[in-house]
């Protein structure tokens, strides 16, 4: 589990292609420290094993399914990615609840200066934008943001200087695919309202008036 506040910009140092998946390696310094061959390290918002790790580096295999859900597909040598390594037990929970599975990508297409904030406008599809609400939390390429605004067709947040600063942010244009996963506890009680509507006689009081009454 990740928290989407990133630890450091990494650089993507070499990419082997197999027929359907690849093999990165990411230039890194402090996502290395205690890390071991079995870890995992979000790379982007993106779950990824460490296979092999070296002294400036760490590998990690990308499966089919990822290359087709997330923009990883497109990132070339000397791309820059947003790292952030599983959360310890021990640590503060700075952001939201981020698996590292990404659910797919948007299309940022508007970028704009207000004050010292900086707001990204992120078009998206329907599938992913119904559980995006205002002032919920969103992973963008891994970070923890909070959604200002929502659209039948895009999403927009405001974010600060120092977070554009110290992620990928800083890199991104109109037009760059990024990736999203949306907050997990709207997708569970979406299933658990799913799940009663189909089984009328189960014995459980979760029901869509119970989850409505309690505010969710």
């Amino acid at each position: 589990m990740f928290t989407g506040i990133v630890e450091e910009v990494g650089t993507i140092k070499k990419i082997i292609k197999g027929q359907h998946s690849a093999v990165l390696t990411i230039q890194a310094e402090k996502v290395l420290q205690n890390t071991k061959v079995g870890d995992s390290i979000a790379v982007n918002g993106i779950c990824l094993t460490v296979t092999a790790v070296f002294d400036d580096s760490f590998a990690a295999d990308v499966m089919h399914e990822t290359l087709n859900r997330s923009s990883l597909t497109h990132v070339t040598c000397g791309s820059l990615v947003n790292l952030e390594r599983a959360m310890a037990a021990n640590g503060r929970f700075g952001g939201h609840i981020v698996s590292g599975h990404v659910d797919g990508v948007g299309k940022i297409i508007r970028i704009q200066r207000d004050d010292n904030a900086i707001w990204y406008t992120v078009q998206a599809d329907p599938e992913i934008l119904r559980y995006i609400v205002t002032k919920g939390s969103i992973a963008i390429d891994g970070i923890s943001l909070t959604v200002a605004t929502i659209t039948p067709k895009d999403f927009s947040i405001s974010a600060i200087p120092h977070t554009v600063s110290q992620t990928v942010l800083r890199k991104r244009s109109e037009g760059d695919l990024v990736n999203l996963e949306t907050d997990i506890i709207g997708k569970y009680v979406e299933k658990l309202i799913s799940f009663e509507t189909k089984q009328p006689s189960s014995s459980t009081t979760i029901t869509k008036e119970f989850l409505t009454q309690y505010g969710f």
